[in-house]
């Protein structure tokens, strides 16, 4: 199976490519035609250290006829072209999320129309969500879905309070671009998809510059009555749990469940660094995630967040900067559909 890794641009990219190229039956693909103009050669430095076929562009690479790609880009015009491109080539996509900056408009617009040619393709689309994917989510999403043990969900708290990643995604979309969508994303496959229907959202810059939100906390009321509290600010590496995954506590109405993304194995003090450290237990969740994408690439079906829960998604997240920008609830408005 020919699996291609279209641009270097995301930190996670490189990562993805290591996973790859470490799965049995997966010929890495990698390109990097849009490299940084100070390391021209970072695509084909890393396919050489990988041991991939690079290609020197899109064209080139669509030549090998991959299987499946991974999208990795941060311009928003070249990811949806890529995403076309590639479902018209018959190949699975897997996406990473747009920055979610402040026009969110123009991104859930593309979302639709990458849904669109995919669904006219007949290929799956598949949104980059790691936590959505490890074996404990799915336990959690199982006991939750069959409603003997929890009951009906009304309350959900959530936390993920990762540090700011690198690069330019963190200034353009800020703790609600950056951590939100995971958050957005669990409550929505457990909800099984039910929309939100309005949205309340405080935010501040603390510790960050100007017009970057370090912090970011949203209430948010779905159609079917649940009401999720999600904080999604940055935090220090070793904040706690949350700092390492989402926290996620489901409350029903017959019992309550709660999920650790990265539970706490050993702790002690390290007297090396003179800090606190930990041990967390469970694979790697963006390991696990390529490993469901290939999977399903294998039998011909998609897995994990599909273009209409990214759509989802990014209107809740449009409907939390209106409402942080004026201090009012925000009704989370349907998109207009693309035409043809």
């Amino acid at each position: 199976m020919k699996v291609a890794v279209l641009s270097l641009a995301d930190t996670r990219a490189a990562r993805y490519a290591e996973l790859l190229r470490d799965m049995p039956g997966v010929d890495l693909l990698v390109a990097d035609p849009d490299g940084s103009p100070d390391d021209p050669a970072r695509g084909r430095n890393a396919a050489d250290r990988l041991g991939a076929t690079y290609a020197t562009g899109w064209d080139e690479l669509f030549t090998f006829r991959p299987d499946a790609v991974i999208v990795v880009c941060e311009d928003g015009n070249l990811r949806r072209s890529l995403v076309e491109r590639a479902a018209r080539a018959g190949a699975h996509v897997l996406c990473e999320y747009p920055s979610a900056a402040d026009e969110t408009h123009a991104e859930v617009t593309d979302i639709d129309s990458m849904v669109r040619v995919c669904e006219e393709a007949g290929v799956p689309l598949t949104f980059a969500s790691p936590p959505c994917f490890g074996p404990a989510f799915g336990v959690v999403r199982e006991k939750i879905t069959e409603g003997e043990a929890v009951g009906e969900i009304t309350t959900i708290h959530g936390a993920f309070n990762g540090p700011r990643p690198a690069g330019a995604c963190a200034d353009r979309g800020g703790a609600l671009g950056t951590n939100a969508p995971q958050l957005l994303d669990m409550v929505d496959v457990v909800l099984g998809g039910v929309p939100a229907q309005q949205v309340y959202a405080q935010t501040n810059e603390v510790g960050a510059e100007p017009g970057v939100a370090s912090a970011a906390l949203l209430t948010v009321r779905y159609a079917n009555g649940a009401v999720a509290s999600l904080d999604c600010s940055w935090g220090a590496p070793d904040a706690g749990p949350s700092a390492r995954g989402p926290v996620m506590t489901f409350i029903g109405d017959r019992a309550s469940v709660d999920f650790t993304a990265s539970p706490r194995l050993l702790g002690g003090f390290d007297a090396a660094t003179a800090r606190e450290r930990q041990v967390t237990r469970g694979d790697d969740p963006g390991a696990v995630m390529l490993r469901e994408f290939v999977a399903g690439v294998r039998r011909g079906s998609g897995a994990g967040p599909d273009g209409a829960a990214a759509v989802r998604t990014l209107r809740v997240i449009r409907a939390a900067r209106e409402s942080a920008r004026t201090g009012r609830p925000v009704e989370v408005t349907a998109p207009q559909p693309v035409l043809p």
